[in-house]
């Protein structure tokens, strides 16, 4: 027996987190079908664009990336899609619906799959549906906690002390530099990790130790503060973690010491691995791709400070684009720049903000 599609358990979900094995509710409303196989189409701006859905009894649904769709978990009602329904692949324009030859065989007495039936418009000659892609939403819970192994952890030197006390101790070394007078005292009051101003000041005392000041050892103790740190789900928060991972990675390889370099390299990676949609991850890694090839190297703004005669300004662009090549470093260059070129690149800068 047939059961009217109110009668099934279904749930409603974008097109573009479809699975393999997913029992998805034909367009006819009447039928369900197993999807074996999903493959993405993107538009020539690498942005989703067509899902391919090859289904198991065959045939092959075309549906915009951006479209609900209903996807059963009653895999036995109605007529398997093998036994008439979307055996073919449909038109482009068309969500899913089969050709109406193919729509309407093997169904005797079946208005649901004829040209005038509820739902078949789309696949009318003078359909107009519009193409927009939708962007994916994001999940409803956040992402688990990632935090480094035990094993990476060894790795990286347990602070001597308190944190307080690992701050005191570098600003102790360079009592003349006001720049980490500044931040020490700031930082004295007490360090909160769930703070992301004091995040941000752990990395900027981090950076002022190494690139200012020549002093690695003190810039590592510091950034090892926040170098432990899980990703929490703030990208606020992570963005200062971030800094000081690539910063401590270019550190340890100055140094020679390649396997902790490692260490913080795979951690700053840590949460690009978090996305368990296959879907979503696909598109994470696209977009990250694309902005590596494509960093902000603050090219404009440095030549407007150059053709000012605004030194410190330059300065401070400066920063931020060792910044941008330091984190390109850690992720061991890109598809634009390799790692010998960045290598130079960042030479060069830390060699500018010096002088």
């Amino acid at each position: 027996m047939t059961h009217p599609p109110a009668s099934r358990n279904y749930s409603e979900q974008q097109a573009g987190s479809l699975r393999a094995g997913d029992h998805l509710i034909l367009p006819d409303g009447n039928r369900s079908a197993e999807i074996h196989r999903v493959d993405v189409e993107t538009d020539d701006f690498g942005t989703p664009a067509m899902v391919l859905a090859t289904l198991s009894g065959g045939g092959v649904l075309r549906i915009a990336a951006g479209s609900l769709v209903r996807v059963t978990d009653d895999a036995g009602a109605g007529t398997p899609a093998s036994d008439g329904g979307a055996t073919g692949t449909p038109a482009p324009s068309d969500f899913g619906a089969p050709a109406p030859d193919a729509a309407a065989s093997d169904t005797p007495g079946s208005d649901a799959t004829g040209p005038n039936a509820p739902g078949s418009d789309a696949a009318g000659p003078d359909n107009t549906a519009a193409a927009a892609v939708v962007v994916p939403p994001q999940p409803v819970a956040p992402p688990a906690v990632s935090g480094p192994s035990e094993a990476d952890l060894a790795l990286i030197p347990a602070p001597d002390g308190t944190p307080e006390s690992v701050v005191e101790a570098a600003a102790e070394a360079h009592p003349g530099a006001v720049g980490v007078l500044l931040l020490s005292e700031r930082l004295a009051k007490g360090i909160n990790t769930k703070s992301g101003s004091c995040l941000k000041d752990l990395s900027d005392l981090a950076h002022e130790l190494f690139v200012t000041l020549k002093d690695p050892d003190n810039a590592l103790a510091v950034a090892d503060l926040l170098n432990v740190l899980p990703f929490d789900g703030n990208p606020d928060r992570w963005a200062s973690v971030e800094s000081s991972l690539a910063l401590s990675s270019y550190i340890c390889r100055q140094l020679g010491q390649d396997q902790r370099a490692g260490i913080y390299e795979k951690l700053l990676r840590a949460p690009e691995a978090m996305e368990t949609d296959p879907f979503k991850a696909r598109i994470n890694a696209k977009v990250r791709q694309r902005s590596l090839n494509e960093p902000n190297l603050y090219d404009k703004e440095i030549f407007r400070s150059i053709d000012n005669a605004n030194p410190d300004a330059e300065r401070d662009w400066r920063l931020l684009r060792l910044e941008a090549l330091l984190f390109l470093r850690a992720h061991g260059g890109s598809e634009t720049i390799g790692t010998a070129e960045l290598e130079r690149r960042i030479g060069n800068e830390l060699e500018s903000v010096r002088a």
